[in-house]
């Protein structure tokens, strides 16, 4: 009973943190700052395993059912009903781009479709992660990279992304840095976190890592 109610409150502090953007126990993958150029960070991820599925809906729409089937996954739904512990960001893109992006970020493609990821804490390999009982959910292995991120907070609408991108973009571009793919955007925390203490970025690739 004791071991029950520590848990208990464990989850309630943990859920009370998240209100104002502290993540308690929430691993990211971790990177390297190369450099930082007008307050964009050049970062560096080695290879890491994500769980990804793909969505024909609008950019919010995606994002919600993107999460629903992710969260089924790592919350026991497959073959061994394993439970998986939650990481952070959670990754939404044009599904044309998933091979060249890395921890949630929003872009669409030409198709339409988004593709939203929860990249997989490091302690799992491959080979031993348990195999989605939804067939719409799949492993993928997401290679070495570099990146450009520029952080924001608040409310992470399509106005405040746009504004964002930009100024990465032109960030990059005087600085002459070259750019594959088009952006996206990372999430960090939930809904109900207060907007001035989300962490939101707005992400480029600059091509596989070296």
């Amino acid at each position: 009973m004791l071991k029950k109610i520590v848990g208990t409150l464990g989850q309630v502090a943990e859920a009370g943190g998240s209100i104002v953007g502290v993540r308690n126990g929430t691993e990211e993958p971790p990177f390297t700052v190369e450099r930082t150029v007008g307050g964009v960070e050049i970062r560096r991820y080695e290879p890491r395993i994500a769980a990804e599925t793909t969505i024909d809906a609008d950019e919010e729409k995606a994002r919600n059912e993107g999460f629903r089937r992710l969260a089924g996954y790592i919350f026991g739904g497959n073959t061994t009903k394993t439970k998986i512990a939650m990481t952070a960001p959670v990754s939404q893109q044009s599904s044309e781009k998933i091979a060249m992006t890395a921890p949630v970020a929003a872009q669409r493609g030409e198709s339409g479709e988004w593709v939203i990821r929860f990249f997989m804490p490091s302690e799992h390999s491959m080979d031993a992660l348990p195999t989605p009982k939804d067939d719409r959910v799949r492993l993928v292995k997401v290679p070495a990279e570099r990146v450009a991120v520029l952080k924001f907070s608040g409310t992470a609408s399509l106005d405040a992304i746009a504004s964002r991108t930009a100024e990465l973009l032109n960030t990059l571009r005087d600085n002459n840095i070259k750019t594959k793919g088009t952006p996206f955007t990372w999430f960090y925390d939930p809904p109900w976190t207060l907007p001035f203490r989300r962490r939101n970025e707005v992400v480029v690739s600059l091509g596989a890592a070296r």
